[in-house]
């Protein structure tokens, strides 16, 4: 029988299944077929304000079920230990599952839980900010926020992005590091994943390469940026192609004029100057043998 928390007395697990509830593609026969499969697993409810490492043993296999939020968060949290994490993509959009070719189909997603190995995988950090996904600064990041507000119709947050997006302007920057030169742009975009926000296809690069990918010209014109993302998101239109050019990087330094806003995902960092870093995660992501 699957054991569900109750409280901090709950006894230290070698395998936790998180469920999310509120993932865009939960029902209660997709989760009944979850606490099946991991019967014996430490089943809880997503909560933001969990301490997994109290529920769990050092190296206990921790298995996430829910959105990219959900799966997001608990990265995150994880991304400096040794848990190897399985991922059950239920959400809107899963980049980050579609770009390690996880299945999107659940019995497909146990499967490879279950048979599967765990593998080493790459994640962005900016200015300490750990991203799965994309790190952007200026007007594509203020946009794929936006996108995620109307997404989640958060309005009153999607008020404030919109804003945002008026205010922002072309700016002027500086690369140091692993590449080297500078120019104008309105946004500059540092990419981990085949596609971002709205399932926006970027490149071919995967989490399990170890580097970054950098691209200057991914909209030339506010109209260009806020037509490709905002569409996507809000009206659902997929005909695109990919953000062009890009450049691998492993670390980046980049200044700005003005300083302008950054984004990790689609959360904000802060504003320039950014130190942009790929790192090995010491978590491990179980994928397909």
């Amino acid at each position: 029988m699957a054991r569900t928390a109750r409280g901090s007395s709950a006894k230290r697990a070698t395998s936790l299944l998180i469920l999310s509830s509120k993932a865009g593609s939960m029902t209660p026969q997709i989760e009944a077929k979850l606490r099946n499969a991991f019967a014996g697993s430490l089943i809880v409810e997503f909560d933001p304000r969990m301490d997994v490492e109290k529920l769990v043993s050092p190296r206990a296999t921790v298995i996430v079920a829910g959105g990219d939020g959900t799966i997001g968060w608990v990265v995150r949290k994880l991304a400096e230990t040794n848990h190897p994490i399985g991922i059950l993509s239920l959400g809107t959009f899963n980049n980050f599952a579609k770009s390690l070719h996880l299945p999107t189909k659940v019995d497909a997603g146990i499967r490879v839980i279950q048979t599967g190995r765990p593998h080493p995988i790459t994640l962005g950090r900016v200015n300490g900010k750990i991203f799965l996904e994309a790190a952007a600064i200026g007007l594509f990041g203020e946009t794929i926020a936006a996108g995620e507000s109307a997404k989640d119709r958060a309005f009153g947050v999607f008020a404030e992005d919109v804003k945002h997006i008026a205010e922002a302007r072309p700016f002027t920057y500086e690369l140091d590091g692993d590449i080297k030169g500078s120019g104008t742009a309105m946004s500059l975009v540092f990419t981990n994943t085949t596609s971002i926000g709205s399932q926006m296809p970027v490149s071919d690069k995967t989490p399990v390469d170890p580097y970054l990918e950098l691209s200057v010209h991914a909209g030339a014109t506010r109209t260009d940026i806020v037509k490709r993302v905002l569409a996507r998101a809000v009206l659902s239109k997929h005909k695109e192609g990919g953000l062009g050019q890009v450049f691998r990087f492993g670390k980046l330094e980049v200044t700005t004029k003005p300083n302008v806003r950054i984004y990790a995902d689609n959360a904000n960092a802060g504003r320039t100057p950014a130190t942009i870093t790929a790192e090995l995660s010491a978590v491990r992501v179980i994928l397909d043998r």
